[in-house]
């Protein structure tokens, strides 16, 4: 596979009442995402409710989605943990099951020094030969990385990309100028994706791509083509998308809106609990708009 770039739909994990991976399910939303244009598939980020799924079931989601790519576009599955045995094994099952890349989050119970959240990473990236993107996201994990530990774990071979969901553009930019080309930022669903772009960003990993997959191409192709009245004209439609998803549950949001446009995805994974009637038709709305 070639550099990764463009939009990565952060996947939701389609799982019934009785724990089974609809995997039917799951196979056609990564088929239409494909064929809406996307530049690759994230199985288990935030989205895709890592937290609450067993290694079973983690499994299945990600050889599901490996599966339904069928090398089209890259994968880059996520490997989450509070331990560095468990995420290094996560991350090489998933290479052995064909994925493209690794996606890598940080779980933490007790709070962690700068050291050892380095060791985490970098263990993660010593266990595989694909590439690994580091994911930092303040405002759920209680261990964040610092620019010192970014600008170190950068200098590791196998790992060129972040994906940032801090929702400070300036700390992307301090990233960007420390790093230089050896780490490519990707933005988040809490960062503007066009300002990102402006400022020198790859594109973006982020769950409402799920949703409003086409629209998120043709907003990275406007970027990519530097025109960006256009490109601000297209991203201030969008961004009622992003407001929904900033305001509601994650996997309760896109959950919702697949749901509203035929596809079977479940409930959220309990205890989490589906968007209640008024919060849905905030989201139908949004996607009538964009239609």
């Amino acid at each position: 596979m070639s550099e990764l770039h463009g939009v990565f739909p952060y996947l939701v994990s389609p799982v019934d009442a009785d724990g089974a991976v609809r995997t039917e399910v799951l196979a056609k939303l990564c088929d239409d995402l494909i064929g809406a244009g996307v530049h690759g598939l994230t199985p288990l980020g935030s989205t895709g409710e890592f937290p609450y799924l067993d290694a079973a079931q983690r499994l299945a989601i990600v050889q599901t989605t490996i599966e339904a790519a069928k090398g089209r576009v890259p994968v880059v599955a996520g490997v989450a943990s509070t331990s560095t045995a468990d995420a290094v094994a996560q991350a090489r099952a998933y290479q052995k099951l064909g994925a493209n890349g690794i996606l890598a989050i940080l779980e933490a119970y007790f709070p962690l020094a700068d050291s050892q959240v380095e060791s985490y990473f970098r263990a993660i990236a010593d266990a595989v030969d694909i590439p690994v993107v580091i994911y930092t996201n303040p405002q759920f994990q209680r261990s964040d990385l610092t620019l010192d530990v970014i600008a170190r774990l950068a200098e590791h071979p196998r790992i060129g990309y972040i994906k940032d969901a801090s929702t400070n553009t300036g700390r992307l930019l301090s990233i960007m100028n420390r790093c230089g080309d050896s780490l490519r930022v990707f933005s988040a669903s809490a960062h503007i994706p066009a300002a990102v772009m402006l400022i020198g960003g790859f594109g973006w990993m982020a769950g409402p791509a799920c949703i409003i997959p086409r629209q998120s191409v043709a907003l990275y192709e406007l970027c990519k083509a530097r025109r960006w009245d256009e490109a601000m004209a297209l991203q201030r439609r969008l961004w009622r998308i992003n407001e929904a998803f900033a305001r509601f549950n994650l996997a309760a949001c896109i959950k919702a809106g697949l749901s509203i446009q035929g596809y079977d995805v479940g409930d959220p994974v309990p205890p989490q609990v589906p968007l209640a009637a008024d919060a849905r038709k905030i989201v139908e709305a949004a996607l009538r708009e964009l239609a």
